[in-house]
């Protein structure tokens, strides 16, 4: 059981900071450069959604299975947004808005 909780974490660490780190649309798509601001949400709440998925596969596989109301849902999306702040980082505030494929200029 804790190896899919610490595998449902790395997944969502992954998941959080993709869409910062690919200039692609969601992730397979052409290339967009810059990708739009409603682009990577839409990303982000896919693949949060897929997480969550994979989550309830992994408990009920484990006969674990409880439901959970809107709290849950709403801090577990709080949650996975903080797991992308790396991400965000990277691309809007280190490298600047020009995205991942551009170079910095004078650096």
């Amino acid at each position: 059981m804790e190896l899919s909780v610490w595998l449902v974490l790395a997944l969502a660490l992954a998941a959080a900071n993709a869409p910062y780190l690919s200039s692609r649309l969601f992730l397979v798509g052409p290339r967009r450069s810059p990708k739009s601001g409603w682009v990577v949400v839409a990303e982000l709440l896919l693949l949060a959604l897929a997480t969550l998925v994979l989550g309830w596969v992994l408990e009920a596989s484990q006969g674990q299975r409880h439901e959970q109301g809107w709290e849950f849902y709403v801090a577990a999306l709080c949650l996975f947004l903080t797991l992308g702040f790396p991400g965000f980082v990277w691309r809007y505030l280190r490298r600047g808005a020009s995205g991942p494929d551009q170079q910095a200029e004078g650096v």
